[in-house]
């Protein structure tokens, strides 16, 4: 590639070291050119000493006027430009000869992520701990061992990692690669890249090539993406492990910073690399043409930039791949936009004497996938570190970009001097709409039509009393031994009282009096204060007046409304005119950043092209989304997330999105049809292997199964009458020893037989066992079909409630009965005995075809799950009453994953789940304040507790309330937690205070909605029916006493 360059551009060595000085600029905050020039000579042109050396000495410049400055292409620099005033350092050359030069990379990089530790002089030891790759290929370093490794592992059931239908596959986080899954699966969904990727074969005389570095690294590299890419395919996983692509990026990623990439310097070396491996094809393959490389044809377009520089015009073209845009100061990405084609002062250009410098950007060739760059980044000069930008910033699903090509210019500037114009003329109504709106000279100020309403609401009122201090010794009871005084005011206004009230001489009325009066409240003070003399002239006069300006201000503050609407309006319609839409650029893709400068965690929304929604990809978490969902996450002003990158792509390009056909039958290619053989073996291979977990797991489990039953069938100790006991029978219908159940179930069965027997007392054992069985059903469904208070849940009671109430079927239930019936602890005496041994005498008799006894165990098995969550609830909430949070949460959290379970099959098959997720997020705040509160002691016994807390207990939580993206009040109180520490960032600490946070803030930050698997769930203790009932009785009354928010 060529750069295509016109004449008058200054020399290269001169526009080399102004590239630099803006650069240090813009890291610096130094507007001082004599400052920057002395700091780039004694560091001997090293930007990075240079840039440590002005934040090291903190520079105190003075404040003088800017200097403008330009950006132009150089000659040795064939690719990434800095365009615009920003020039931003997002964008790097990586297309030199010396590429592999990788130090060079990225200190020419310089992003804000990776000058704040570097700016506050933290060793390289020290930043290693963030660093991505060695964390994501040595997960076991001491930087970020996890205390639980077992929490971050895959499920050990296979069904749990299993792709449902045709859904998306995600990319599995092997260690703060975030960021790679995000780029990876935007570039995946443009069907034309997957394409150049999926088909991409190695040179054929590639074992006649030099062995360089470059080839060494990017055909390997290209062979592991593609590789990946097949898996996303066709794979039947969930999600896959991208560490061998990873892996091969570990040594070029590494650098003496050792910092955490971020999405736009991962992008550039991406895309650095896929053109160089396609370069290399195109060069084999071509016929004394030049080759076309197609990662060039689809991320790379040319802008041509026109300027005066000192009184001396330029023209260059100059090629583009990220087009980086600031956020600061710019409400959407128009602005953005305008701002980075528009630098210095531009009237030179049509003028021949003004010796004023400054540029314009003309994009002259767009390509068909066009990135923005978000700069969300900036640098405290003060803290010496970078702080992210969380301003909201508005970007279109449509952006057309008419108005930034070449072809345009001319109308374009004449818009732009119109909407100039406008917008000089706005400012001049909306000072005079402020005016208005903010009236007076004071500190507080009012609208000029609410202050014309109040004169007029005073003018009108009546007063009460002509003097209120006189008025209040009338008022005023009399107390003690001083007498009640009647000011003569109030006598003629009120005439005499009912009572002659002999008059005082002024000697009786004592000074004293009046501060005694006034202290008291009187109770016909008026509301509003009144005129207190006025004649009826004068107020209508005046009413008159104030009615008339008042009016007049309503009037003059809508016109200037209206004219303010109206401009408004004329300036979004400028571009709209059919001659400004005729390039339509389609959002594609959105990377998202959330958390600060040093820490954080991206993921992706990306457009359905097919489907027609967006889609949110989230590490392995891969859920449909929505444009306000997106808004909410992207724009920033909302919370800590905000979009980093977009992804636009030409909407008149259909080959970007289009599916593939079979050219013989003209069908849509899909899933491995799409795949070249050698991949689609691959996945099959993998299939395969994936296919065998799943059979040894089902295995597994049929072998546990079989010595389930084995065991279940061993008999039991002999009861006093020889009959069986039913093998399969559940575990809380067994011994009092065991469960306790047994024993009420017991007293329940004497109740419905002794009321049976009543009723027929000379039949048989039969029809007496009917009778009761139907006696206990018509008891238990009565209670099943009332509505009881939260503290009596009538399910725990019994079984056959829960059955009941949750339609289970008919024969479930009588069997269920004959079960209770049947139980060996009824054989106490004759009746009874008689009674149980028709009862199994009954079950014998059921043939196999009659009850399914697989729904059967199913359903006492959901039964006994139940029991077991209200006793983790139980316990959880004990815990959390008597402040004990940390054992409450684990009961907490399998209280409410196994209600989640449970209210999947029926929405009576669980409790509350609103309760038990409001105290399990309370659990995790209380837990997040108390470490916290640990780490800002300073204490090192106690900042090892805080982090432990926070590393054992609510990092490993966070994706439970991340999973489910409708429970807003979870992810608020995820975000407030990462709030708490992200706020630390900004504060100066001890340095082993900084490496313990800097450790530990990844984690907090980069956590996937993958649910992990815990360690075993707590013991629960063993309580009998009653006790059960009456303690979940004891503390749900206790709850309804203190309600909670969110219940």
């Amino acid at each position: 590639m060529t750069v295509e360059q016109n004449v008058l551009q200054p020399g290269g060595a001169a526009k080399h070291q102004q590239t630099f000085l803006n650069q240090l600029r813009e890291i610096t905050g130094i507007n001082d050119i004599q400052v920057l020039q002395q700091a780039l000579k004694d560091s001997n042109g090293n930007l990075e000493l240079a840039v440590a050396f002005l934040t090291a000495k903190n520079a105190k410049v003075p404040q003088l006027e800017e200097a403008t400055y330009y950006q132009t292409a150089l000659p040795g620099n064939d690719r990434y430009i800095s365009v615009g005033s920003q020039a931003d350092t997002n964008v790097i050359d990586l297309t030199g000869d010396d590429k592999d030069d990788l130090q060079r990379a990225i200190a020419l990089s310089l992003e804000e992520s990776n000058r704040a530790f570097r700016e506050t002089g933290i060793t390289d030891e020290e930043q290693a701990i963030s660093r991505v790759l060695e964390a994501s290929i040595a997960e076991n370093k001491a930087s970020l061992k996890r205390t639980h490794p077992e929490i971050w592992s895959d499920s050990p059931n296979p069904y749990d990692r299993k792709r449902q239908d045709n859904c998306p596959v995600g990319l599995k986080n092997v260690g703060n690669t975030c960021w790679f899954s995000a780029v990876i699966q935007s570039l995946f969904n443009l069907l034309e890249f997957r394409r150049l990727v999926l088909n991409f074969s190695p040179p054929a005389n590639a074992q006649d090539l030099p062995r360089n570095q470059k080839e060494h690294r990017n055909l390997p590299f290209m062979r592991e993406l593609r590789y990946l890419f097949a898996l996303l395919v066709g794979s039947k996983r969930k999600y896959v492990d991208p560490s061998r692509a990873v892996e091969i990026l570990k040594d070029a990623f590494k650098s003496n910073d050792s910092q955490q990439q971020d999405v736009s310097e991962f992008t550039h070396k991406l895309l650095d690399w896929l053109e160089d491996a396609f370069q290399i094809k195109a060069e084999e393959e071509r016929d004394g043409e030049k080759p076309k490389n197609p990662m060039v044809e689809l991320f790379y377009g040319r802008f041509l930039a026109v300027g005066v520089l000192e009184g001396k015009k330029f023209e260059n073209t100059e090629m583009f791949g990220q087009y980086p845009l600031q956020v600061n100061g710019f409400k959407d990405l128009h602005e953005c936009l305008e701002a980075a084609m528009i630098e210095g002062e531009i009237e030179s250009l049509h003028s021949e004497n003004s010796a004023r410098s400054g540029q314009e950007h003309w994009f002259t060739e767009l390509p068909p996938v066009l990135t923005f760059e978000l700069s969300r980044f900036e640098f405290n000069q003060a803290l010496g570190r970078p702080e992210k930008i969380h301003n909201k910033l508005e970007f279109p699903p449509i952006l057309y970009l008419d108005r930034y090509m070449h072809k345009n210019r001319e109308i374009t500037r004449i818009k732009r001097d119109e909407i100039k114009r406008l917008k000089e003329y706005l400012t001049v109504l909306q000072q005079r709409l402020e005016r208005y709106l903010s009236y007076g000279s004071g500190p507080k100020r009012f609208p000029l039509v609410d202050v014309l309403q109040y004169a007029l609401e005073f003018a009108s009122s009546k007063p009460v009393c002509t003097s209120p201090v006189d008025d209040l010794g009338a008022s005023a009871p009399a107390s003690g031994t001083l007498p009640v005084q009647t000011s003569p005011s109030t006598i003629e206004q009120q005439g005499p009282s009912s009572s002659d009230v002999p008059s005082t001489s002024p000697v009786q009325r004592s000074v004293i009096h009046k501060p005694f009066t006034q202290s008291r409240i009187p109770p016909d003070l008026p509301m509003h204060p009144a005129p207190r003399h006025i004649t009826e002239e004068e107020l209508s006069v005046l009413e008159g007046c104030l009615h008339r300006w008042r009016t007049e201000v309503e009037n003059d503050t809508r016109d200037l409304q209206e004219s303010i609407s109206r401009i408004h309006r004329t300036i979004e319609l400028m571009y709209s005119d059919k001659t400004m839409v005729q390039v339509p650029y389609r959002l594609h893709a959105v990377l998202v950043h959330e958390g600060q400068a040093n820490a954080g965690h991206y993921w992706a929304y990306i457009y359905d092209h097919h489907q027609g929604r967006w889609m949110k990809y989230n590490d392995i978490s891969v859920t449909k989304s929505t444009w306000e969902e997106l808004e909410r996450d992207s724009f920033g002003g909302y919370r800590n997330a905000s979009a980093y990158c977009l992804m636009y792509i030409n909407d008149k390009e259909q080959y970007l999105i289009q599916e593939e056909f079979n050219k013989e039958t003209g069908q849509i290619l899909v899933g491995m049809d799409t795949l070249p053989s050698d991949l689609r073996d691959y996945v099959k291979e993998d299939n395969k292997r994936f296919e065998k977990e799943l059979e040894e797991w089902d295995a597994e489990l049929a072998q546990k199964a079989q010595q389930e039953k084995l065991l279940s069938q061993i008999p039991r100790a002999p009861a006093p009458s020889p009959a069986p006991v039913q093998a399969g029978e559940p575990e809380y219908l067994e011994q009092p020893s065991r469960s306790g159940t047994s024993k009420h179930l017991k007293e329940d069965s004497i109740q419905a037989i002794n009321k049976a027997l009543a009723e027929q007392e000379d039949r048989g054992p039969e029809a007496i066992m009917d009778t009761a069985i139907k006696l206990e059903y018509t008891r238990l469904l009565k209670l099943a079909q009332e509505d009881p208070p939260p503290e009596c849940d009538y399910r725990l009671r019994h079984a056959i409630v829960y059955f009941i109430q949750n339609q289970a079927p008919k024969k479930i239930i009588e069997r269920t009965l004959l079960e209770q019936f049947g139980d060996h602890n009824l054989s106490f005496d004759e009746r009874c005995r008689n009674i149980m041994k028709v009862a199994q005498a009954k079950l014998e008799m059921i043939k196999p075809d009659e009850v399914n006894m697989e729904e059967y165990e199913r359903w006492h098995q959901d039964y006994k799950n139940f029991r077991e969550t209200t006793m983790f609830l139980m316990v959880g909430l004990e815990f959390f009453q008597k402040k004990s949070y940390m054992e409450a949460l684990l009961y907490l959290i399998y209280a409410y994953q196994n209600n989640k379970e449970l209210l999947s099959k029926g929405p009576y098959r669980g409790h509350d789940e609103e309760l038990i997720s409001h105290y399990r997020r309370e659990c995790l705040l209380k837990l997040n304040e108390h470490a916290a509160a640990l780490f800002e002691s300073g204490d090192d016994q106690e900042v090892n507790n805080g982090l432990i807390i926070m590393n054992e207990l609510i990092v490993p939580c966070l994706p439970l309330l991340l999973v489910d993206e409708m429970e807003e009040k979870d992810i608020v109180a995820v975000e407030d937690m990462r709030n708490r520490w992200c706020s630390y960032l900004g504060q100066e600490m001890e340095p082993n205070l900084q490496e313990k946070l800097t450790d530990f803030l990844p984690k907090l930050l980069d956590c996937s909605t993958e649910i992990k698997g815990f360690n075993d769930p707590p013991k629960l203790p063993s309580y009998s029916t009653h006790e059960l009932c009456e303690r979940y009785a004891r503390i749900m009354l206790s709850l309804s006493r203190t309600p909670a928010d969110g219940r």
